[in-house]
């Protein structure tokens, strides 16, 4: 019998050395560990992998796993990754499976206290804590992004039966958003999504920063556009980011790619039963922003 709070982890890590070992210290003081935690070095070139083998020595739940084909560092490379390490574990026994990024740390009590918000709810399907950003100065900040209806990818943790109903892997995207895709699909099957803020979750490196603020900007309107958005949410979702910084040029940068992979016609990433219910989501998340206060 598959034990209900036994739970294992996937880490894709490309050049992490900056990073990994403080995750690795942060997995190792958990409350509860993991009962699994394979960690996949793409082809890094830096400490990384002697970082992991140091650790994976003193502790039998840490496996290495290398990849060293050569293949092209894309949007894509990352989710290929963390497929490639889920691939070694579904024929584990757990009851939930999750993706953890190689450049955030968490508190000991995070996994804990993230598996009994399953306990209290058997629909949640998946479910994380909230990213709080690293500053210049050290100090580390809400995102403002962060919804309670939304899991970012660094920290998905998925009930084993919703991830298998998702096929389970994640799905390659042409620009990125398999965290997207991922908890969209999981709501059209009938499973809960939610995020706990209370649950911190602290990300050492920028968003974005590793290509250019402006850039990944243009890279996610595209992405939103292969995902089948809605051009009006689209608009209306930026219009309320533009005083974010990059002030106005990153909504814009956003707003560009998505208008310029419309130009050009570019075929949608999903299916059209997908892109059907993810507009229906945006329509209704708009009715409930911009409803007469009468009617609330």
């Amino acid at each position: 019998m598959i034990s209900e709070d036994s739970y294992v982890l996937v880490s894709a890590a490309y050049n992490e050395g900056k990073y990994i070992e403080n995750t690795i210290l942060s997995v190792i003081s958990q409350d509860v560990r993991p009962a699994l935690w394979i960690i996949v070095s793409d082809g890094s070139t830096d400490e990384t992998d002697a970082i992991v083998e140091k650790f994976a020595v003193l502790n039998e739940f840490i496996r290495l796993h290398r990849m060293t084909e050569d293949h092209p560092r894309n949007f894509a490379a990352q989710v290929h990754a963390i497929n490639v390490g889920i691939g070694q574990i579904q024929k584990e026994r757990f009851g939930f499976i999750g993706n953890l990024d190689a450049d955030i740390t968490i508190e000991p009590s995070y996994f804990r206290l993230l598996l009994g918000k399953f306990r209290q709810n058997p629909r949640l399907g998946l479910a994380g804590g909230a990213i709080y950003e690293k500053f210049s100065d050290g100090s580390f900040k809400y995102r403002r992004g962060n919804r309670v209806t939304s899991v970012a990818h660094a920290v998905q943790l998925f009930r084993r039966e919703c991830f298998m109903a998702l096929g389970g892997a994640y799905r390659p995207l042409p620009y990125g958003g398999p965290d997207a895709y991922a908890e969209t699909e999981a709501r059209m099957k009938g499973w809960n999504v939610e995020s706990f803020p209370e649950l911190k979750v602290f990300h050492h490196r920028p968003t974005g920063s590793s290509g250019g603020v402006l850039r990944y900007s243009f890279r996610q309107g595209r992405m939103d556009y292969s995902m089948g958005a809605s051009p009006i949410f689209e608009v209306i979702k930026l219009l309320g980011r533009v005083g974010n910084k990059p002030y106005m040029a990153g909504a814009l940068s956003r707003l560009t790619g998505f208008v310029y992979s419309y130009l050009r016609g570019e075929q949608r990433a999903v299916s059209k039963e997908f892109m059907e219910y993810l507009r229906q989501e945006q329509m209704r998340k708009l009715r409930g922003i911009y409803r007469p206060r009468w009617d609330r």
